[in-house]
């Protein structure tokens, strides 16, 4: 949503509490569990009542349902017992009160929140259950809050890793993002919470995001783009769903009759509503037609929004039948009496920043941590001798709950790495602490800031010789250095794009030359997208990625390094080497002009990488633990399957080391004499799975055959093409343990 944070400083009331280990025993279940969430069905028994009100409502009344009346509500109808539809901000916690005509925020004291990991950490958890927890644990704060809809969760794919909105969406897989978004849209609205599924769609990209014009063909359209929105109406009964700011084929997503009338309603059966992203509107008669049912939005006042005023004039003049109003009217009180704010009905109670809350974000940041490199067993910090440890960088110390120019969180808890090692390091250890960089920006180029460009926030690049030498000095008296570096939630921000994949700040010499004094240097990188760390990873023993990782952050981050965990987090997206190998930017697709052409097609992400052999930095899917796995005996129950049938394809996960950990069995599909274009793989399942040291488990995945299809443009239907199918089982896209061939009739 397009709006300036005002950055504030946080009370931060420090609790710390009790270590939480890596217990597998009890996280057994949850973590190897791949339940297949269904939402919950709306509901139309209250439809004569609703028609009932509607009979009742004036025109004006109707139309203020419409619009925004406050920067976050639409009216309601106190004379009839309507209430305002309120609504929340919130992709990383509720987000503080502002004002109900500007964006100051409320001075409010009661607006506390917790700090929940961002959509690209959970999706590095690879783990159903988790994605639930965060929608549920949300949804009880939102009701604590008594808020009607949670403008959440942004499942837009991760097109290039330079996106100001990288952090926020989840992956560049478009069964990943589905298998994440489901189970969090069911977790939330079990809470009585409309989720605003959003940006749909096709919006890849905040360089000229108010009107650059997109051009997809249908076939990706349908395989990339529209997935994980289908999944969210179909499977995960989103009661909302938010239309984004670009243009797609030449109209705007908030009047397109071909995305939301076409196809979110007629072909997916979508019940719910349509609201439109902050000031996305561009039409009165044409948006309503075209499938748009609210407007909202900031720069003027309300009663000037294009379905306020206008459309009362457009319904006078005959341009607008009340028919058409009363459509939509329904669709809204539809809705709130679906989350029970109208209709009586007992509602879900909310809770909020609780201890338990607290303890779902840990729980979130702890799976989601990505161990990327460790040569020499470097980690888990081995303590024996250690009588010092320099942590460096200015990450060590940043805060990420407010920030940018996205959505935030007022929170009373954000423990940051430095506060999580004080917290989990014995007292016997000396931390010395040297902030390293300084975070600076070229206050010439402040302004790009949120102009919406491809210019993002320029750095100074320049350490500051006084920093430098801190840093050198206390990595070299210590016995071990730790540098967190990367970036933070100024830097990566809705509104802008990055320039480009370089660390800003100067940390790539920062790094350099602490590693050069002391060899025993652990680099983490706090970041929601990829950067260049291709030097840094050649000289580094070891290397491992975190998040804006919630509340409880630094906690879980210290547990990972000093092996109270043992990290299991996956990468959502492929790391290139360098930007020119990423599918955008090797066909000089982005980010256009007044148009931009997805001149990659399906080839996104890690597919094409896999099928252009290009290597990356990284792959789609890759991630260490502290102990080793083997897989074996994989299997298909059969080799020949009908199309209405599901594959059942089993392999025995055991640990080979020496400690218990979780590893992530990822399933790809090939079929290599395809008549049609395809990727060399598509992930089309996986588990998670907690294994004791020793032990062997067996892990079911279950693939409906109708995932294989493609979109047939000609027949405009989806379409498995017969024939012989390679499954291929491993643990990132690059590291294929097994291959079972099987044939669909």
């Amino acid at each position: 949503m397009k709006n300036k944070i005002l950055f504030l400083s946080a009370a931060l009331a420090f609790i710390a509490f009790a270590s939480c280990k890596n217990d597998v025993q009890s996280s057994g279940a949850a973590s190897a569990q791949t339940e297949e969430y269904q939402g919950k069905e709306i509901d139309t028994t209250h439809d004569a009542e609703i028609d009932k009100l509607i009979g009742q409502m004036t025109i004006e009344e109707k139309i203020g349902m419409l619009h925004g009346n406050s920067m976050f509500s639409t009216g309601g109808v106190k004379r009839l017992g309507i209430p305002e539809l309120k609504m929340a901000d919130g992709p990383l916690g509720v987000r503080e009160e502002i004002s109900r005509d500007n964006w100051a925020p409320a001075g409010l004291t009661n607006d506390f929140a917790t700090y929940y990991p961002a959509g690209g950490g959970l999706a590095a958890t690879w783990n159903t259950e988790m994605a639930h927890t965060f929608g549920s644990s949300l949804g009880e704060e939102l009701r604590a809050r008594d808020k009607d809809m949670l403008l959440s969760p942004a499942i837009n794919m991760v097109r290039t890793p330079l996106g100001g909105r990288t952090y926020e969406y989840m992956s560049e897989d478009p069964f990943l993002n589905k298998k994440i978004a489901v189970p969090l849209i069911v977790g939330l609205q079990e809470k009585d919470v409309m989720a605003c599924v959003k940006h749909f769609a096709a919006n890849n990209q905040e360089t000229n995001r108010d009107f650059v014009d997109v051009q997809i063909d249908e076939r990706t359209l349908r395989e990339i783009y529209l997935p994980a929105f289908e999944a969210a109406v179909k499977e995960g009964k989103s009661y909302s769903i938010m239309g984004a700011y670009n243009k797609f084929r030449g109209e705007y997503l908030c009047e397109n009759d071909y995305m939301l009338n076409k196809i979110l309603r007629d072909e997916w059966g979508f019940k719910g509503i349509v609201v439109s992203d902050w000031a996305a509107v561009h039409s009165t008669a044409k948006s309503l037609k075209n499938g748009l049912d609210i407007e909202m939005g900031t720069p003027k006042p309300f009663n000037e929004f294009f379905l306020a005023d206008k459309l009362i004039a457009a319904v006078k003049s005959g341009e607008v039948s009340e028919a058409e109003i009363n459509l939509h009217v329904k669709r809204i009180l539809r809705m709130l009496f679906q989350v029970k704010a109208m209709g009586g009905g007992e509602r879900a109670k909310g809770s909020i920043a609780t201890e338990a809350h607290y303890q779902d974000a840990y729980k979130i940041a702890a799976e989601d941590i990505v161990l990327l490199k460790n040569e020499n067993n470097a980690l888990p910090l081995k303590l024996d001798g250690v009588k010092s440890i320099a942590v460096i960088g200015n990450n060590a110390t940043k805060k990420n709950a407010l920030g940018g120019f996205g959505a935030g969180v007022k929170t009373k808890r954000e423990v940051t790495p430095l506060e999580g090692l004080k917290n989990r390091l014995p007292s016997s250890i000396k931390i010395n602490y040297a902030e390293g960089y300084l975070e600076r920006y070229d206050e010439k180029n402040k302004g790009n800031l949120g102009n919406i460009t491809s210019n993002g926030p320029v750095t100074i690049d320049q350490l500051d010789p006084a920093k430098l030498q801190e840093a050198i000095e206390a990595a070299k008296k210590s016995d071990v250095a730790i540098i967190f570096a990367g970036s933070n939630r100024d830097y990566e921000t809705e509104a802008s794009d990055r320039r480009n994949l370089n660390l800003p700040f100067g940390q790539e010499e920062l790094i350099q030359k602490v590693l050069a004094v002391n060899p025993r240097t652990i680099v983490v990188m706090v970041a929601g997208a990829p950067f260049d760390i291709d030097a840094v990873s050649k000289k580094t023993s070891a290397l491992v990625w975190s998040w804006f990782n919630g509340s409880e952050g630094g906690n879980a981050l210290a547990d990972v390094l000093l092996g109270k965990v043992n990290p299991s987090g996956k990468l959502p997206w492929t790391m290139p080497k360098k930007i020119m190998d990423s599918p955008a930017h090797a066909t000089n697709s982005f980010p256009g002009g007044k148009t931009v052409n997805y001149a990659e097609g399906i080839l996104v992400g890690y597919r094409w990488f896999d099928t252009k052999n290009i290597a990356p930095l990284y792959p789609f899917g890759f991630g260490l633990s502290y102990t080793t796995f083997a897989f074996d005996n994989a299997k298909a129950d059969k080799s020949e399957y009908a199309l209405n049938e599901t594959i059942t394809v089993s392999v025995e996960v055991k640990n080979t080391g020496k400690v218990d950990g979780k590893e992530v069995v990822q399933l790809y599909t090939s079929k290599t004499d395809s008549k049609i274009t395809r990727a060399a793989q598509e992930l089309k399942g996986f588990k998670k799975t907690a294994v004791k040291s020793g032990s062997s488990n067996t892990v079911t995945i279950k693939v409906p055959v109708k995932e294989l299809a493609y979109y047939d443009v000609t027949a405009k239907k989806w379409t498995v093409e017969p024939g012989k199918y390679i499954l291929k089982v491993g643990n990132s896209s690059r590291d294929i343990k097994k291959e079972i061939t099987i044939s669909i009739k």
